[in-house]
């Protein structure tokens, strides 16, 4: 079973639409709808349906800023119109298809059959995926596999400087002045980090702790190889000290 959120400003549009994907296939759940997309956007952090039906003209964000602010990775974007100039703009936004208000059931048949062929094809990314990760992992002990920008990064740890979380996202500090923004939150990338080299100083940082260059015990930070100054939370200073 297929699971969709549907996004429209119009209550009567989502009625329109969960009566046609109701009545045209049994392949879909809708397991939510809205009417205002700053709400949808909050629950797509942290759920993550198989497929997004999202309305363009909408009063206060419309279809392709709130694209701009959603991770939609491994998520099939349908845009639901009554109008066909936004086509173009769609494709280049990389949305799986365009479906004209009031949606055709023979164009709803297609537009399922290509989200299914979407879930197929991500499935199979992610095994390969998988097994990249964990060869890598396995056989080279001195570099993580971060995936990022659709591409599989292999990263030398000792590259890393510090790490710093913005809330669903981390920030890696790399050498080189590098930085790279990634989709887990920290306590995700502190799984992948080995216990001996990295230590969580911070609810919002993990440092390298070869690449500490000072500890300012007065002040209660750090200071890194480049310069950063990163805090150390007091409950973790004992711990920390022991690491040092």
């Amino acid at each position: 079973m297929l699971k969709a959120v549907i996004v429209d400003d119009e209550p009567k549009a989502i009625e329109g639409l969960t009566w046609e994907l109701k009545n045209y296939s049994s392949e879909i759940e809708i397991i939510k709808t809205f009417s205002i997309p700053e709400e949808a956007l909050l629950y797509l952090k942290t759920v993550k349906p198989d497929c997004l039906f999202l309305d363009i003209q909408m009063p206060t964000m419309d279809g392709f800023q709130f694209l701009e602010h959603l991770d939609s990775k491994n998520i099939a974007i349908i845009i639901t119109s009554a109008y066909d100039e936004y086509g173009i703009k769609a494709l280049k936004k990389e949305v799986l298809d365009y479906l004209l208000k009031p949606v055709d059931a023979d164009d709803l048949k297609e537009t399922i059959a290509k989200i299914r062929k979407f879930k197929k094809r991500i499935s199979t990314t992610d095994k390969i995926e998988d097994i990249l990760i964990n060869f890598t992992t396995n056989t080279n002990k001195k570099k993580i596999t971060i995936n990022a920008d659709g591409k599989l990064l292999f990263i030398n740890l000792d590259d890393i400087l510090f790490v710093e979380s913005d809330g669903n996202y981390s920030t890696l500090f790399l050498a080189n002045n590098q930085k790279l923004v990634i989709t887990k939150k920290l306590k995700e990338v502190n799984t992948l980090l080995p216990e001996d080299s990295f230590f969580r100083i911070h609810n919002s940082f993990i440092v390298n702790m070869g690449k500490i260059k000072e500890y300012i015990k007065t002040e209660g930070y750090v200071v890194m190889e480049s310069n950063h100054r990163i805090p150390v939370a007091r409950q973790r200073k004992s711990d920390f000290l022991e690491k040092l």
